[in-house]
C-alpha cells in the first residue's frame, strides 16, 4: 500500500478558508475508484513555519496513485487548490 502525505500552506490562512479547502479536498471521496482512503485535517498548532492542512491519501499501488493524479475529479480539485496555495510539500511512502 502507498500512503501520500501532502502539506498545504495557503495564501489565505483564515479558519474559514482552511475549512473550505478541507471540504473541497474531502469532496474527492467516492469519486475516484483507485483512491482507497482520504483524510484532510487542519493544523491545530499554527505558526509562521507551519502548514495549514495535511492531506493523506492511500492507494494499492504507485500505478493507482498515478491514475488518481490524472483523474478529472482530482484535476478539478488540483486547479482550485493551486490557486489557493502559497506552498506545498509531500512525502509518499510504501507501508
Amino acid at each position: 500500500m502507498l500512503v501520500n502525505h501532502v502539506l498545504l500552506k495557503l495564501k489565505d490562512r483564515s479558519p474559514e478558508h482552511i475549512e473550505h479547502i478541507r471540504t473541497v479536498l474531502l469532496g474527492m471521496r467516492g469519486k475516484i475508484e483507485v483512491l482507497l482512503d482520504i483524510q484532510a485535517d487542519a493544523n491545530v498548532r499554527p505558526g509562521p513555519s507551519a502548514y495549514d492542512l495535511i492531506l493523506i491519501t492511500r492507494f494499492a499501488s504507485l500505478a493507482d496513485m498515478e491514475e488518481y493524479l490524472i483523474h478529472p475529479a482530482h484535476l478539478d480539485v488540483a486547479r482550485l487548490i493551486g490557486q489557493a496555495l502559497e506552498m506545498q510539500a509531500s512525502v509518499c511512502c510504501a507501508i
